[in-house]
């Protein structure tokens, strides 16, 4: 699959083609294993006296979920508004923590990021655009179509198809953007490690934790953006 480095996946014969598919149900796995060790975690908690309100005094996934879900919840929040965030966030939600596993996946030693490959980025794109046409055409009914009318009526021709190209466009930016940049660090990350093995890889393994977090966080914030424009009633 990749003769420059090696890769579990070369163990098993995987065409390359397939090897995101593969990577991404791994990190689909990895996400339902741990989601459901905290919320074991969250039961055991909510039998005590406290009832789950007290933190762990030491990380826990439990723990883990609580900070990624405040915080995001608190975005989503204020892009979305307060009134329709909670609709919302648990797809966002989930669009986050699978990004970022698939791109933080791609740092550990044999392992390929499925956002590394087109197709997945594609397909996530696609989600979205899906999604926040439906949020918007189910808030809105047929009238949500006149937000691609424009306010003159007689640009609306014109006005109808700037508008379709550019929402078409919306899931292909998102996919290159993700998919650029996550290619990018893997393969900075992988020259410098065989340049030199020792120490300085250590500083590009933390740049590349920052650009696994940065990049899930910037495609869930244009997906809340999306959201926020579909839902809108001032138009």
């Amino acid at each position: 699959m990749h003769e420059a480095h090696f890769y579990w996946l070369d163990l098993l014969n995987v065409p390359e083609e397939s090897g995101h598919v593969v990577m991404a149900l791994l990190v689909a796995g990895i996400l339902v294993l741990t989601t459901a060790v905290a919320r074991t975690q969250l039961v055991r908690q909510m039998s005590t006296t406290e009832g789950g309100l007290v933190p762990d005094e030491h990380w826990s996934f439990k723990n883990f979920f609580e900070i990624i879900a405040e915080s995001l919840f608190k975005l989503t929040e204020s892009v979305i508004g307060h009134h329709d965030a909670p609709a919302y966030f648990p797809i966002i939600g989930t669009l986050f923590l699978f990004i970022f596993m698939s791109n933080i996946i791609g740092l550990v030693p044999g392992f390929l990021p499925p956002t590394e490959n087109f197709n997945t980025t594609l397909g996530l794109g696609v989600f979205v655009f899906l999604y926040y046409n439906y949020v918007g055409l189910r808030a809105h009914g047929i009238k949500y179509l006149k937000q691609f009318m424009g306010p003159v009526l007689w640009l609306a021709p014109l006005m109808f198809i700037i508008e379709v190209a550019s929402h078409i466009f919306r899931p292909l930016s998102l996919a290159l953007r993700l998919r650029g940049n996550i290619m990018g660090d893997h393969v900075v990350l992988g020259v410098f490690s065989g340049l030199v093995p020792y120490l300085l890889p250590v500083v590009f393994y933390g740049l590349g934790v920052f650009v696994a977090f940065i990049q899930a966080f910037v495609f869930c914030l244009m997906t809340m953006v999306y959201i926020s424009l579909s839902i809108s009633h001032d138009h």
